[in-house]
């Protein structure tokens, strides 16, 4: 059986959860990282030397790097639906996924650890503030290319909607103001309404 270790509260250990639950995957899920402890343990770092989280065994095969699990997942338990056999369909859905990593992670996190993480004293605004307009003018960009499409990955559900369709669920959660982006807004509802990113990725923000 597929066995996930990682924190449910974890961006990228949602991605892994989501996946599965999709893919309609039997699993063991081990809560580690955080207050969880288990990534310092010896026996974890010998599958994970980074020691953070996701990591997945499945059957003897070990991997790390939440993205490529997601690749992994979808390319041999979707039949080519989540994991496109085109490969130029399967380059547009890995560009969204390693864009969300790339360009939205790093803002994100800004706006998401002054909002929901940090006590109010130790809150930093102006690192807020600057998070908050590069999520903004990035997600126009996810927005613009929602217009033509109802899924990042295209005319139908797939990985490249994973990663940022992580952060989506915290970007409309958060107590912030946000600029009206409809084409994204449209497709996190699309996204909400999916049983296993309920299961998930919907769960309380801390």
């Amino acid at each position: 059986m597929l066995k996930i270790w990682g924190r449910g509260n974890s961006t990228n250990v949602k991605k892994v959860l989501w996946c599965a639950g999709e893919l309609g995957l039997p699993f063991e899920h081990v809560n580690a990282g955080g207050a969880f402890g288990v990534v310092n343990d010896s026996e974890y770092r010998a599958m994970n030397p980074n020691g953070l989280v996701p990591c997945i065994k499945d059957g003897d095969f070990v991997l790390w790097e939440s993205n490529a699990i997601v690749r992994y997942l979808a390319a041999k338990y979707s039949n080519g639906t989540f994991f496109p056999t085109d490969p130029t369909v399967r380059a547009d859905a890995d560009k969204w996924m390693d864009w969300a990593t790339s360009s939205i992670a790093a803002p994100f996190r800004d706006v998401f650890w002054n909002v929901v993480r940090l006590p109010a004293d130790q809150r930093n605004d102006a690192a807020f503030r600057k998070g908050l307009e590069d999520c903004t003018r990035l997600l126009s960009i996810a927005d613009k290319a929602l217009a033509g499409q109802p899924f990042l990955s295209g005319a139908q559900f797939g990985m490249g909607d994973i990663p940022l369709g992580c952060f989506a669920y915290s970007w409309f959660g958060m107590p912030i103001e946000r600029p009206a982006l409809p084409y994204l807004k449209a497709w996190y509802d699309r996204l909400a309404a999916r049983p296993a990113y309920q299961t998930a990725v919907m769960i309380p923000l801390t």
